[in-house]
């Protein structure tokens, strides 16, 4: 009861003409950057947080605007899925087994229909579980001490690189950079580190600054290098021919689905490439013969969108309640959360529930708005895969200026952000992932001070810090996170290869 309680207060919060108004547009530029191939949920996110401080949002009218970006986004990574047989992100990758061939039989309204009908099913679902689970999380972490808060920082380190991630060497160098990155500015002791007397790293290097850089920056650096002038032709869509039996057909496929990808989402260092990748195999097993999987069957396009995108929602829950991201795209909304000086975790459930629960509420609102939004206006979402890159890319890295300059008055700040994307395009030429960095920044100063603090209660005995069997638990899961992407993971990215492989 008290749990509904705050989602009708959420409901409050979400239903607010100006945080819907900005719900909206969230949804639909989430939705124009999905379909960009490349750009994908975490970039779009990253992109358009200056947006946020220019227009001087409140805090929970930007969270609402970026989280119904970070929606939208994972609904048009479909687009060009279906289209271009060209993935807008990793988790769209499987839509492509049985979408592109849909278009190519002249069914690409239906399949792109039907790819939001799931999305909607899969994103509702994972939000109802995260109403229900997120509460009952936060209560039992608030029994958490300094050591298992320690634990729990290093569980998100170890599984991090996911069980899809393609090398967890360079996963753990880049999370070793961001821990570097985090011990810039002055201590809880007092002393200066690494500051090299400029006064403007006394306080640290600000989140912000570091995700703009290298993700926008370093998009707009790769782009010079490859000078991409013409965009892809414009793809003709056939008119919508899509009856209610065939909707009825693809819903308990994307019930499976949503509820695969949710549980996908919770659990660490999964995320949405495994809900998309485990919704559309189970699919395939479960109706066996009376599918034709791989040739164009509507289910196929169903299942892995119900399941990348219920992870996308699933990846909230340990965001929201512990304060540790579960996908590359909440690592960039957990920072704004810092930067709005909100501290995610269980405490954020009672000093800022009005912020929480909007969001949520602001969720099942934004997934009605964004099918809504899908089915009648693919048509624009298609021909922006046909506008060049050249005139899009500057109007993303004029926003990132103005909006790191109008945070700060600082052209200090423009030019750290300058520095970081061109380290964030070395970085990626060199195919080290960028979220761990971002994730070693943010998680690192928590990571120490609780560190410290379970030390000083124990007086440096280092065994306090699994000395409880809520310690043991969480050591343990790290453990197998680090050991499970040498032995799932190859197996694993060898199946996904071969599907799309076999289609082709």
């Amino acid at each position: 009861m008290e749990t509904l309680n705050y989602l009708l207060d959420g409901f409050g919060v979400a239903l607010a003409p100006h945080n819907l108004m900005f719900a909206l547009l969230g949804a639909f530029l989430g939705t124009l950057i999905g379909a960009l191939p490349g750009l994908g949920p975490a970039n779009g996110v990253a992109i358009l947080i200056p947006l946020a401080f220019t227009l001087g949002l409140r805090p929970e009218t930007a969270l609402i605007m970026l989280t119904a970006v970070y929606a939208g986004a994972m609904y048009g990574g479909r687009i060009s899925s279906i289209l271009l047989n060209i993935p807008g992100d990793e988790p769209a990758m499987m839509t492509c087994l049985d979408g592109y061939p849909m278009a190519q039989k002249g069914k690409a309204a239906e399949a792109l229909a039907i790819s939001a009908v799931a999305s909607f099913m899969g994103s509702l679902i994972a939000t109802i579980g995260l109403i229900l689970l997120a509460p009952l999380l936060a209560r039992f972490a608030l029994t958490f001490g300094a050591a298992e808060y320690f634990a729990l920082f290093v569980l998100a380190f170890a599984t991090l690189g996911g069980i899809t991630g393609k090398n967890p060497v360079k996963t753990i160098m880049a999370a070793a950079i961001g821990l570097m990155i985090a011990t810039v500015g002055i201590d809880n002791t007092g002393v200066q580190r690494y500051t090299f007397g400029v006064l403007e790293l006394y306080e640290g290097v600000d989140f912000i600054i570091t995700i703009v850089g290298l993700f926008a920056i370093s998009e707009l650096l790769f782009f010079i290098e490859a000078r991409a002038g013409g965009g892809k032709s414009e793809i003709v869509i056939n008119k919508l021919k899509l009856s209610w039996k065939e909707i009825v057909a693809i819903l308990p496929t994307s019930f499976r689905g949503g509820v695969l990808g949710f549980i996908a989402g919770v659990l660490p260092g999964a995320g949405a490439s495994l809900g998309s990748f485990i919704s559309y195999t189970l699919e395939k097993k479960v109706l066996g013969r009376k599918g034709y999987f791989g040739e164009g069957d509507p289910r196929g396009v169903a299942a892995p969108e119900a399941g990348n995108n219920g992870a996308s929602s699933g990846a909230l829950v340990p965001m929201l309640t512990l304060g540790v991201p579960g996908s590359g795209t909440t690592a960039v909304l957990l920072a704004l959360l810092i930067s709005l000086n909100i501290t995610p975790g269980p405490l954020m459930f009672t000093q800022n529930a009005d912020i929480v629960w909007g969001v949520i509420a602001a969720l099942l609102i934004g997934n009605f708005l964004l099918l809504l939004l899908n089915i009648p206006l693919v048509g624009i979402f298609v021909k922006l895969l046909s506008v060049p890159p050249m005139y899009l890319l500057p109007i993303v890295t004029m926003v990132a200026f103005v909006g790191i300059y109008s945070i700060s008055n600082s052209a200090f700040d423009l030019y750290f952000m300058v520095a970081f994307g061109v380290g964030g395009y070395f970085l990626r030429k060199l195919e080290i992932p960028l979220v761990p960095i971002i994730l070693g920044l943010l998680l690192g100063p928590e990571m120490e001070k609780n560190l410290r603090h379970a030390l000083d209660i124990a007086d440096g005995d280092w065994t306090v810090l699994w000395n409880s069997g809520l310690a043991i638990g969480l050591w343990s899961v790290a453990i197998l996170g680090l050991i499970l992407p040498y032995l799932v993971g190859p197996m694993l990215r060898r199946r996904m290869k071969a599907g799309t492989e076999t289609r082709d």
